[in-house]
């Protein structure tokens, strides 16, 4: 008897550590994110927001998250370590030409995802920083002219429904106190456009508009899976359900997990 109760102890104790053992498997790191944010000016309320619903995401759903707060690491050799570089609210200038090169080379090779944020589309001359061409016709061949410095509500029309970054989200949704950056040109005949925003509902009404407006798009021309989003500049995005919808479908599908 005492031998039965041994063996069944035994059995029972190494069904235990398979089960651990497989369970330990299941929760292994998915996938490896950098991200690029700013820790200061008139987004970082965004950053503090972004920060812990990215934290939340990456350990509900098993991958992990590294950031950094400006480009001076970012070379061929950090990037090799990640499948996804998030561009949270970072602007495309003060890079050096290392970083612009190993980041070219991350998207055209298709070594890696990329979402970026809102303040990824201040293209132009900044700060005594040139125009970054290549970056601009990554975007669509865009350049920033204006923007609604007082802000306007405004509703976002969903055009690719079938997208999977689109999946789960309300055909339009309204995103409450957004900058709305205007282009010189849509970037329409040169990206995938997923969404827009429709300028007759901005509230308060703004006369700074550019007609056809996209705000969600990827350029499928590149190797690499990338979604532009422009929507990131109020902390209340995060209370948002469309908002995170979108972003976490993004996440995911440029990271090639869905």
């Amino acid at each position: 008897m005492k031998n039965s109760i041994l063996i069944i102890a035994l059995l029972l104790t190494t069904i235990l550590f398979q089960t651990n053992c497989i369970a330990q498997k299941t929760k292994k790191t998915k996938f490896k994110a950098l991200v690029l944010y700013e820790n200061g000016g008139h987004h970082l309320e965004f950053t503090k927001a972004a920060k812990p619903w990215l934290n939340k995401l990456a350990i509900d759903s098993s991958f992990t998250i590294d950031y950094i707060e400006n480009t001076k690491t970012i070379n061929e050799t950090l990037l090799s370590q990640y499948q996804l570089f998030i561009q949270l609210d970072y602007p495309p200038y003060t890079w050096s030409e290392e970083s612009m090169k190993a980041f070219q080379n991350y998207m055209t090779d298709g070594k890696g995802g990329w979402v970026g944020l809102h303040h990824a589309t201040l293209l132009g001359e900044f700060d005594g920083y040139p125009m970054w061409k290549w970056f601009s016709d990554f975007m669509g061949g865009i350049k920033f002219v204006n923007y609604i410095p007082d802000f306007a509500n405004g509703k976002v029309t969903i055009e690719d429904k079938s997208h999977p970054v689109t999946k789960g989200i309300p055909s339009n949704f309204l995103v409450k106190k957004e900058e709305w950056y205007i282009y010189d040109k849509s970037p329409r005949q040169n990206v995938h456009v997923l969404a827009s925003v429709d300028e007759s509902t901005y509230e308060p009404d703004s006369k700074i508009k550019m007609g056809d407006h996209p705000v969600i798009w990827t350029n499928d021309h590149f190797a690499s899976r990338n979604i532009y989003i422009f929507m990131g500049h109020a902390p209340e995005l995060f209370e948002n359900e469309a908002y995170t919808t979108l972003l976490r479908n993004a996440i995911f599908w440029a990271a090639n997990k869905n």
